[in-house]
């Protein structure tokens, strides 16, 4: 896999290095778990040959933006800005319209989209984003909305897979995002990074995402899943979701466990604790009330879910 970061001035210094860094050390590890995978290559794209970072780190362009189709996966990084006001500027920028307009030729038949916290506005400026699932920082979201008022946004999700688009949320989102394309290439060295770098102790959704859900392109569990999300404080009962979807539960059932290798409730299961986590480090909701949010009638139910899944990371 040939992966493409793009990087302007005054991009998040730490994303830029986090993506490197999570690449790079899968790229050295995989002869350990499969000698089949091969290599992963990562070089910087930009509008120029040098750019600086929010952290004064200097990066030397390895590739123009018009070799973007090069590339199996392009990568769009933060922006660097925090407020509405400051990333509406930034995406006028001449650097950034270059940006956005190498996006918009590439074939998303033959190259990923991949962007993290502000960097997924770029990508919606192009209008590939329209009627498609993605997610962005949860601050911005309301801005977001406004601009981009077609696109579903899920804010309580830290990674989106929609066909050949992958968005991540705020910051040190950049970490699950670089975890879900290694994941995209192969679950166990996916998994064997996250423990190499300890991803999946960070008090966030990593610990997920480490199991993070095999990409596929199977329409019904894409709906099961928009549903479900839809409903995650409801009680779950899969012949009633089958019914709702078209489909029986018999086949449900084998759908969802040939594209995730998990039941229905298994997945729910998963579903419901991310969005707890979620809930978690951005409010300020009791652990009851998160409880009731995720479908459960006592916080007690949920702490024993997670403990079982920190024990089985």
């Amino acid at each position: 896999m040939r992966i493409g970061l793009i990087a302007i001035d005054g991009c998040f210094g730490s994303a830029i290095a986090s993506i490197i860094d999570i690449v790079r050390v899968a790229d050295g590890a995989r002869g350990d778990v499969d000698p089949r995978i091969d290599p992963i290559e990562l070089a910087i794209l930009g509008p120029k040959r040098r750019v600086t970072t929010t952290a004064s780190m200097t990066l030397s362009v390895e590739h123009p933006l018009s070799e973007s189709a090069e590339f199996d996966v392009v990568v769009v990084p933060a922006l660097g800005t925090l407020t509405s006001a400051a990333t509406n500027d930034v995406l006028q920028s001449r650097d950034a319209r270059s940006v956005i307009a190498s996006l918009g030729r590439l074939d998303e038949a033959t190259t990923r989209i991949a962007a993290a916290c502000t960097g997924v506005f770029a990508v919606a400026e192009t209008g590939r984003m329209h009627h498609r699932r993605a997610t962005t920082s949860w601050f911005l979201g309301p801005e977001f909305l406004k601009r981009y008022p077609t696109v579903a946004l899920d804010l309580d999700t830290m990674v989106v897979v929609d066909g050949n688009l992958v968005t991540a949320g705020a910051a040190f989102a950049h970490i699950d995002l670089a975890l879900s394309l290694v994941r995209s290439i192969s679950p166990d060295l996916a998994q064997h990074v996250a423990k190499l770098l300890i991803i999946d102790e960070r008090p966030s959704q990593a610990a997920f995402v480490a199991y993070e859900h095999l990409r596929h392109e199977d329409p019904i569990v894409v709906e099961f899943e928009r549903f479900v999300r839809a409903r995650l404080d409801e009680p779950f009962n899969v012949a009633f979701v089958a019914q709702s979807l078209g489909t029986s539960r018999r086949t449900l059932e084998r759908r969802v466990r040939a594209a995730l290798n998990l039941t229905p409730l298994g997945f729910v299961q998963r579903l419901r604790i991310e969005r707890a986590r979620h809930l978690s480090a951005t409010t300020d909701f009791t652990s009851a009330e998160i409880a009731l949010r995720v479908g459960y009638a006592n916080a007690e139910t949920l702490r024993s879910l997670l403990r079982r899944e920190r024990r089985r990371s």
